[in-house]
């Protein structure tokens, strides 16, 4: 959704008022706690800083924007079973003394499934774990002087068609998804399909199917791997595509045979109930806008609604990999963990305040213009392969600060384990392994506990942090106010990180004239807040280390309010959820001018089937009593989506700066718009191919692709090839074909 400008508006807000809001059901239960410390480092609450609310909006599997995730590595989490600690044929792994922090440490699925009520109080609506499969069964000793190391992160697969049996087994998987669908939760799994387990040692890469060998790095004559270097250039794609990642044997999935069982062992989690993935190092699978993984999206959506993400490491919108990574989002059919959002809230919250918030702003402004789906993308502020919050910043305020930004701003939250219980461990600066410590508590009391468990409702029930608009309205060196709009739905959020008080500019909100207690009863500090007409408030003073929440919810609109639209990624015939409010028996669902098949109906949700029709980006929209809503965008393959490489050869000298790209009329391929921001590319090359380039692509299968080749030039000119080239798309498996320039 586009963020509107904040040039054009100014902060205006009024403090000293006691009234209640007229118009607004704002206000909590009246809860007396005590404010936290000038730097917040209370050890706890009194008791609950919010009402306990009722959640109001659609919780989906295939949407999460009302609620947030919550990251657990599965092995650092809860020992629910001793028993399968050091278990048979995978002995010497374990360490009882959690002094070798590369060992298992004891966590495991059953302990998970202790502790979903803790989880559930806490306000997640999701829990993504660590990748569960079997892992490496013997020890690794890489000779750098740190003992013995296991797979207890699960990174280092050797069959993604077992539990690993120090998590447990698959009854216990069986039992954990239960327990957590019975509480509300649902599930996503980390899945690794970039590579499986280290290729210089131990086992070899070895992988297996339910026992039974594959392939391993070392005897591999049917090409499951790439036996290619160390990456080294992690702005080239040819190096992050095919290059190894470190020391992991990178899996070959442009193979039939790993296309087939990376796919299996998928589709098998789908068949256990999960409700999506989090896929590791998408930023390293063949096919830069999509490619392999966009069939992967599509398989699983076929199957119903779920939430898909990845990783795709960038810095920020300057980072040369950005605009792919933008691309991916935008056309994968999986969303993505927000780097470039981490990265400004660490900057503003974490490193001595290097930059303002006003950066994170920034990040925001220029990610609604380049992410179709920005509500959708992941926001946090550390996980397993950073350091965690208080390792750079020991302040409990500052990490505050940053979960209440991270709760509220564009995106769907994810909290790191242990995080609202203050949780880091800060040996060697913090960082891998040591970011990965046994949970050390399970208290409800925390200031951060409390501060997730409220934002959590304000999610569940203010569609304005869900589905809405964002706007920045004032920022300082510590200082951040920025709202939220859906429909007459407004969220008001005020930061100020510093120990000193600041001055907050008079302004404009969208907030109905009225007086509005903080959400969070004062418990961070935060005044009320009396807004005039027309949502005008003079300037005030905002106290050091707080955080104030003012909020409005409308009644029930009479015409169709529509927030979202899962998977972003669908195809005829697949089931599509629609969310948001004003919804009633008899409405109608279109996307484009083709409308939709019904199938349920509530006050906040709809569920439909894609008719028949051509493939494309449409705007779905929601009509009732002659009036529809506004339009939301969702993405129609053309039909099964199949990987497929194309190659080309006998191409012209390439300068400095020129890319080649492919184009056709099928909107797998661009739709005929001849722009590189449209067209497939750019094809990769391998080091000592100097004529010849190649890309793997997501087509329809069955069909028939006609499509040409084109060279972008550095400064946007385009060389056309003359030849139009056709390609019968295999109808199951993958493709393969290779063309010349002409």
């Amino acid at each position: 959704m586009a963020i509107p400008s904040p040039a054009p508006r100014r902060w205006r807000i009024i403090i000293p008022a006691v009234a209640i809001g007229l118009l607004v059901v704002s206000i909590a239960a009246v809860v007396v706690v005590p404010r936290l410390g000038a730097r917040g480092n209370a050890g706890s609450t009194a008791g609950p800083i919010c009402a306990p609310g009722t959640a109001t909006l659609a919780r989906n599997a295939g949407d999460l924007k009302t609620g947030f995730i919550y990251q657990v590595m599965l092995d650092r989490f809860f020992d629910g079973d001793p028993a399968n600690n050091d278990p048979a044929g995978d002995q010497g792994l374990y360490d009882p003394t959690h002094q070798n922090w590369k060992l298992y440490w004891g966590g495991d699925l059953k302990g998970l499934t202790d502790k979903i009520p803790y989880i559930a109080g806490l306000g997640a609506t999701a829990i993504w774990i660590s990748p569960p499969v079997q892992n490496v069964t013997k020890p690794l000793d890489y000779g750098d002087g740190n003992g013995p190391q296991a797979g207890y992160h699960g990174y280092w697969a050797t069959d993604d068609y077992r539990i690993d049996p120090h998590l447990g087994t698959w009854a216990d998987f069986d039992a954990f998804i239960a327990a957590a669908h019975a509480s509300g939760l649902k599930v996503l799994v980390d899945f690794a399909a970039n590579h499986s387990n280290p290729n210089d040692l131990g086992q070899f890469g070895a992988i297996y199917k339910n026992g039974v060998l594959q392939a391993s790095y070392t005897n591999d004559p049917n090409g499951w791997f790439h036996h290619n270097p160390t990456i080294t250039d992690f702005n080239d794609q040819y190096d992050l595509e095919y290059n190894t990642l470190d020391d992991l044997a990178d899996f070959a999935q442009e193979n039939p045979a790993v296309d087939a069982y990376l796919k299996g062992a998928i589709m098998q989690f789908v068949a256990h109930g999960v409700d999506g993935f989090r896929f590791d190092a998408v930023k390293h699978m063949p096919g830069p806008t999509g490619g392999w993984l966009r069939t992967v999206a599509d398989g699983i959506e076929a199957a119903g609604p779920h939430y898909l993400t990845g990783e795709w490491q960038t810095t920020d919108p300057t980072d040369p990999t950005y605009p792919l990574a933008a691309r991916f989002a935008n056309s994968s059919g999986i969303a993505l963990l927000n780097f470039p959002v981490y990265n400004a809230i660490d900057n503003a919250y974490g490193r001595s305040a290097l930059v303002g918030p006003v950066a994170i702003n920034d990040v925001l402004q220029t990610e609604s213009k380049d992410f179709t789906w920005l509500n959708d993308q992941d926001n946090f502020i550390d996980n397993h392969d950073f350091p965690r919050f208080l390792s750079v910043n020991p302040s409990h305020a500052a990490l505050n600060a940053a979960l209440a930004v991270v709760m509220t701003i564009p995106g769907i939250p994810i909290v790191y384990y242990g995080t609202e219980q203050y949780l880091h461990d800060d040996t060697n600066g913090g960082g891998d392994p040591y970011n990965r410590p046994m949970m050390p508590s399970f208290a409800t009391t925390t200031p951060a506990y409390q501060l997730l468990h409220c934002l959590a409702a304000l999610r569940g029930s203010n569609p304005a942090l869900a589905y809405g608009t964002y706007e920045g309205l004032h920022f300082g060196h510590a200082l951040y106010v920025f709202q939220r709009q859906f429909g007459a739905n407004t969220v008001v959020v005020a930061v100020n990180s510093a120990s000193d008080p600041v001055t907050v500019k008079a302004g404009q909100t969208a907030l109905p004239a009225g007086t509005y207690h903080d959400y969070l009863n004062g418990a961070f500090h935060g005044p009320s807040l009396t807004v005039g007409a027309g949502g005008a408030a003079p300037a005030f003073t905002l106290p050091g280390n707080t955080i104030a929440v003012w909020q409005a919810t409308a009644p029930t609109p009479t015409t169709p309010l529509l927030g979202s639209v899962t998977p972003e990624l669908a195809q005829p015939g697949d089931t599509i959820t629609l969310d948001g409010q004003g919804f009633a028996p008899g409405a109608v669902v279109k996307l484009g001018s083709y409308a939709a098949t019904v199938t349920a109906t509530t006050a906040t949700s709809i569920t439909a089937t894609v008719p028949a029709m051509p493939g494309g980006m449409y705007q779905a929209t929601i009509c009732a009593g002659g009036t529809c809503s506004a339009g939301y965008p969702i993405n129609i393959a053309t039909g099964p989506q199949i990987p497929v490489t194309i190659s080309v050869t006998g191409l012209p000298a390439l300068a400095a700066g020129d890319n080649l790209y492919l184009t056709g009329a099928l909107p797998e391929l661009g739709g005929g718009n001849p722009a590189p921001t449209a067209a497939l590319g750019p094809m990769i090359a391998a080091p000592t191919q100097t004529t010849s380039r190649f890309l793997m692509v997501s087509l329809p299968a069955c069909h028939t692709a006609t499509f040409t080749f084109e060279i972008v030039h550095l400064d946007g000119t385009i060389t056309a090839g003359h030849t139009a080239h056709a390609l019968n798309i295999p109808c199951q498996g993958e493709g393969a074909a290779t063309f010349a320039w002409g």
